[in-house]
């Protein structure tokens, strides 16, 4: 009798569309592609992707507007975006992987990896005549460059000021220029964003692992996920078909430089903002750390690094860009929902790019959200409409 009840809710299940599946009322879901083309119409955006998952189930995917808006050519679901600093957690995960073999501590010293880093300097004064450099109390580590709080500049120096328009250097080279680059402030004592600390991790993925950081994520991560669209340099075609990068030009749109970079022929994959991806790829990858570092029987990342990466690791310092942040290993985390975040339960975790785009993933309420535009120049606050409306929409539709 037992099997035969089994038997009868696995074939109801089967049944079910994504949305009953996964919990969520499709009538509701409808509304999120209404009101994204709103943003469309009001030239907030030339074309927007939107995706919803919920209890391993992809319950809504959109697309509205225009991936080139010259070609009048439309936006798909599985257009592709540059995700820009959304390539940050990822860099966190190859790092969090290497730990699990043993490989590297996150307490670590930085210059107990990347040499180059020995006798670093810390920024005790300066004025227009003079910089005064002392010893800094200690090293910064691993775990500092995790969380931004290492107290390195936010990128590269005077010196390799196109490094991320030209991609001609490599991280080796990049890593070597930012080991000479002196502490703002004594490791681990304030929060302030760093890019040129996220591109450290990718070399020390690199060191330690013997391949370059784009193999060992092709390898262990985009590969075997079925990620077959993320990548660090486009083909002429594929760049041909990624969407195309706007900004305000009065009350309409114009085309925008990637200040970024499209590295066709690149050489720095810019670990702290360089992916490429699509929403359905970005699915399986959040699927996966809802399931707690596991999908489709096959395990990336034990359940205690996904707990550790995900929980607070910067106590009372104020982080990230919104109110109620704290910062996980490499990912952002809702402490206090308020704004933006307001609507999400306490413990979500994600981040966004520069951009526009945003992935956001609520354990609590077993979803994820995936919002996919190209904007550039537009303030915050419309930014956060964009991504707020998304989230309150798709949590209106939650049925239980």
């Amino acid at each position: 009798m037992r099997t035969m009840t089994a038997l009868l809710v696995a074939a109801l299940l089967a049944s079910a569309s994504p949305q009953q599946q996964s919990g969520l009322d499709p009538a509701k879901l409808s509304a999120i592609r209404a009101r994204m083309q709103e943003y469309v119409d009001q030239n907030q955006a030339g074309g927007i992707v939107t995706l919803v998952g919920r209890r391993g189930q992809v319950a809504h995917l959109e697309a509205v507007g225009f991936r080139d808006l010259e070609a009048k050519d439309p936006m798909k679901p599985d257009t592709t975006f540059r995700i820009a600093s959304m390539t940050k957690p990822i860099t966190a995960i190859a790092v969090q992987m290497l730990e699990e073999e043993g490989k590297l501590s996150i307490e670590d010293p930085v210059e107990k990896l990347l040499p180059e880093f020995k006798g670093q300097m810390l920024v005790k004064s300066k004025s227009a005549q003079e910089t005064v450099l002392v010893k800094p109390p200690r090293p910064i580590t691993v775990r500092d460059l995790l969380t931004h709080t290492s107290g390195l500049p936010g990128g590269p120096p005077a010196g390799l000021s196109d490094l991320y328009s030209k991609r001609h250097r490599t991280l080796a080279e990049a890593t070597i220029a930012y080991s000479q680059m002196a502490l703002q402030f004594e490791p681990g004592t304030k929060w302030a964003y760093c890019n040129a600390g996220i591109d450290t991790l990718g070399r020390i993925v690199e060191a330690v692992s013997g391949k370059s950081y784009e193999a060992f994520l092709q390898e262990r991560l985009f590969t075997p996920l079925g990620m077959k669209d993320t990548f660090f340099y486009p083909t002429a075609e594929r760049l041909a078909r990624a969407a195309k990068i706007y900004k305000k030009a009065g009350n309409g749109l114009a085309p925008s430089d990637n200040f970024l970079g499209d590295p066709i022929d690149g050489k720095f994959p810019l670990p702290a903002g360089g992916l490429y991806s699509t929403a359905a790829d970005l699915a399986r990858l959040y699927q996966m750390m809802l399931n707690r570092g596991t999908l489709d029987g096959r395990r990336y990342l034990s359940e205690a690094s996904v707990g550790k990466m995900t929980r607070n690791h910067t106590g009372d310092l104020r982080a990230g860009f919104t109110d109620g942040i704290v910062m996980g290993l490499g990912w952002q985390i809702v402490g206090t929902p308020t704004g933006v975040t307001g609507m999400l339960s306490p413990g979500t975790y994600g981040h966004g790019g520069a951009f526009g785009t945003q992935g956001w993933l609520d354990p609590k309420k077993e979803m994820y959200f995936v919002l996919l535009v190209q904007r550039s120049g537009f303030p915050n606050g419309d930014a956060s409409d964009l991504r707020k409306s998304l989230q309150e929409l798709a949590v209106a539709a939650v049925t239980d």
